[in-house]
């Protein structure tokens, strides 16, 4: 009897051991596709926040390496989407020309990140003065 139940312990050992290995193979196909699908970095800030009309100011954004940058500024009346790519450093500079803008409107910048198989959103604001 001795023999059946030590035996009986070791095949509940090993098919316990099979089972835990099988878990555990499956574990990193699903961090890794946890890690595809974490949002990209994405921090946005204006070079100018306030300003006049005929000026430029810079939406300058952090992201990842050579990220694909989209920007969208909400104007009271239009809407302008400028694309540009991160650098190797994740810095991406994306210029928007103030002409005609509704001074005291916020312009709201939504910003999307992508690289390779995810993305990112981020925004920032600036107000046009006359």
């Amino acid at each position: 009897m001795r023999i059946i139940a030590s035996r009986l312990a070791v095949i509940t050992g090993i098919a316990t051991l099979a089972l835990s290995a099988l878990f555990m193979a499956g574990t990193p196909s699903a961090s890794a596709s946890a890690t595809r699908s974490k949002p990209l970095p994405c921090q946005a800030t204006m070079s100018v926040s306030h300003p006049a009309d005929f000026t430029t100011t810079t939406v300058r954004v952090k992201t990842v390496a050579e990220a694909r940058v989209t920007t969208v500024a909400h104007y009271r009346t239009v809407n302008r989407a400028h694309h540009g790519r991160a650098n190797r450093h994740g810095r991406a500079a994306i210029p928007y020309r103030i002409s005609g803008a509704t001074p005291g409107f916020r312009v709201v910048v939504d910003v999307t990140v992508r690289w390779p198989h995810r993305s990112g959103n981020c925004k920032t604001s600036f107000t046009p003065h006359s």
